[in-house]
This record gives structure tokens, sequence and C-alpha cells, in this order.
């Protein structure tokens, strides 16, 4: 099946994080949002999106069905859009589902009325603010392990490990020694060619995707995701850390969400609860005004190719913009704009060239080429967001 996965008012609603990237490639449990439902419905999928995005996450051509990114699969949500006919769109509340067109022409989002509606009486997550990514990842790490681990066999860890609960499944290549792993509150996943290294305390919800590493020491609670290329160490509790990011020293990150090509310094902490025990509120780019979140723990939102250097303290609730680089003593405001380059003794513009300099070394790391359409898109993002940079 062909399918493509529509963005909706989600994408601007999770800025930073959707800069860079369609709704459906953010990564929540273990698997991104197009990579489950490709498992769901044996599909290819492609993405709808904004221009811009478009070239390096194109549309698949003559797509039989239309899926909106923003939401999480399941079994009987899957059953239903798979028993929609041609021209029927599936909704809830308003909202649009997923829907076969009559032809093999995309509808825009604008015609869909045009479609012959049916109502969805089901559940199901959807992730439209950036603090779902931390706050359903569990849900949505227990439904993907599932998925993934029905009727396969784990490969055999070390007995130098110590297991507690038996809710663990390590795939071929992934190595420990002389860990802990107690998967009594949820599962534990450590994908192909993973290392969890000598001392290294986890507990359950947890993944380690592909080709990631836990150095020496390491303390992780439930409910986080890392990887895939990512190195983490000290504590991290219910965080989701995506694709070639480095966590790798001392310090702590609590109910938070770092992107990909992020780099945090040694003994850097985030703050996920006020001192007066008050609800957090995040920088909310579509009203530009700091939103309530109705969470009394959230910590740091990281976009994509932001760092910080060593001993960075984020306040409670900070948003950090695509490649900002934080630094220096003191607490940094609430929100650290896109290509900002400073902390908490002032802000400059980091420029793109320079940037570019950067994500060129990066990506020579871990050989890959910085090519000319990352450059487009960080173009277009560096322009987008030149109203935030108050300098």
């Amino acid at each position: 099946m062909m399918i493509n996965l529509f963005d909706d008012g989600a994408w601007q609603s999770l800025r930073p994080l959707s800069f860079t990237r369609p709704v459906a490639d953010l990564r929540i449990g273990i698997l991104t949002i197009a990579q489950k439902w490709e498992k769901h419905l044996n599909a290819r999928s492609g993405f709808v999106t904004v221009p811009y995005l478009a070239v390096k996450y194109p549309a698949i051509d003559n797509a039989e069905l239309f899926i909106n990114g923003s939401i999480c699969p399941d079994e009987h949500l899957t059953e239903a859009i798979m028993g929609l006919g041609k021209g029927e769109v599936l909704v809830k509340q308003g909202l649009s589902i997923a829907y076969k067109p009559e032809t093999d022409e995309p509808i825009s989002p604008e015609l869909l009325t045009g479609l012959s509606v049916k109502e969805y009486s089901g559940e199901f997550i959807r992730i439209a603010m950036p603090e779902d990514l931390f706050k359903f990842n569990d849900a949505e790490l227990k439904k993907d392990f599932k998925l993934i681990t029905k009727g396969r066999t784990s490969v055999k860890l070390s007995n130098t490990n110590t297991f507690i609960g038996d809710d663990i499944f390590a795939e071929e290549g992934a190595e420990a020694e002389c860990a802990t792993f107690n998967s009594k509150n949820g599962p534990i996943y450590l994908g192909e060619n993973t290392q969890v290294w000598e001392g290294s305390h986890i507990r359950g919800s947890f993944a380690l995707c592909h080709d990631s590493q836990v150095k020496m020491g390491a303390k992780i609670y439930g409910q986080t995701t890392i990887g895939p290329f990512s190195r983490v160490g000290g504590e991290i509790n219910n965080a989701v850390i995506w694709g070639y990011s480095s966590k790798g020293h001392e310090g702590y990150l609590g109910n938070s969400v770092m992107g990909q090509w992020c780099n945090i310094g040694a003994d850097s902490n985030n703050s996920n609860l006020k001192n007066n025990y008050a609800g957090v509120k995040l920088w909310d780019y579509s009203n530009e005004i700091f939103r309530e979140t109705g969470l009394q723990f959230c910590g740091l939102i990281m976009a994509d190719h932001a760092k910080c250097g060593i001993n960075t303290m984020f306040n409670t609730g900070t948003v950090a913009g695509v490649s900002a680089n934080v630094f220096g003593p003191g607490f940094p405001r609430n929100f650290i704009p896109d290509f900002a380059w400073g902390g908490a003794q002032g802000f400059e513009t980091y420029a793109l060239h320079k940037m570019f300099e950067t994500a060129v070394k990066v990506y020579e790391r871990r050989g890959l080429e910085f090519d000319e359409i990352e450059r487009a898109i960080l173009t277009k993002v560096f322009e987008d967001t030149k109203t935030f940079r108050h300098f």
C-alpha cells in the first residue's frame, strides 16, 4: 500500500521541533510516526508538508490513502481507516484523521468537506504540542515494543548484567556488561549495535535505538527514548533524544525533548519543576506568547542543531530553537530564539555561514554530507525566525 502522511495545524504548534521535518517524522516511543503507520499497514509512506521540506520529504504519487501525520496508530484506528471507501474521510470532533480520495489526485485540506464523513468514536494519541512527545512517550514505547518484538526472540545478553523482570528485548549486535535492567514498570528495548556500558542502571520503559550508547554509570529512568546514533550519560528521566545527538556527561535531563544533531555539555542541567510547584508555560511560536501547558513537570525543548556548553543551566520550561548555541554562567531566558548565540549575559545572531561551517564538521564525523538540501532547509528557518531575534 502507498500512503501519504499529511501535516495539519500541528505542524505550526510543534515548532521549533517541526521546523526541520514533517510531523510524521517525529520519533516517539521507538519509531517515528511514519514508521509506525508503515508497520501497521505494511505500507510505504510519503509526506504532504510545507514546500521547503518537500524536497527532503516528498509525497508519493498516486497514494491510495492519506493519514494525518500527527496521529499515532493503534489496532482499532487502523481497522477503521482500512474500512474507508473511496471518497470517504474519517473524522473525530472535526479533526480529519484519514481519507481516501476518489481519484489518484491528492485533495487539499479545504476540499475535504466534499467527502463523505465517517465519525470515529474511539480514542487515539495525537502529537500536537512539543511536550506531548515526552508526555505520551511511555504509552507509545509500550505499543512499539509489542509491535516490533511480537513473535521474535531476543538476543541473549551477558550474564554479568542484572535483570529485574523479563520484559527486555535486544536486537542483533546489542551489547551490555555489568549493567542493571529493571523492566517491571515497562519494557526495555536495545536496538541493533547498541551498547550499555558498565555500571549503568536502566529502568523501563526505555528504548535505545540502533547504533547508540549509554556510557558508564548512567542513571536512566523510565519513559525515555535515546537515538539512533546517539550517546548519553549522567541522569535522564522521561526524555526523548533523537538521532545523532549527545548528552555524554554528568548532569540532569528530565521531562524534555532533544532534537537531532544536538549536544549538551558536561555538567549541564535542566529544571523540570518550579520552586513554587506552579504550572509550566512554554513559548508558543504561533501566538508569540508563553502558553500554559497544564503540566507541573516540564523541562527543556531543544530543536535540531542546538547546543550548549559545559555547566549550562536551563530553567523549567525552556525552549531552545533550531541552531541555538548557549553557553556561559547563569540561567538564560526561557525562550532562546533560533540561531541565537550566547547565554544569560546576552545573545547575538549565530551567523548562517558560521553555523554551516560547524554543521559540515559535525556531519563529517558521522560519515555524512551536509548537502544543499540541508542548507536550504536551515536557510529558510533562519529567514522565517528573524522576527524572534531581538538582540
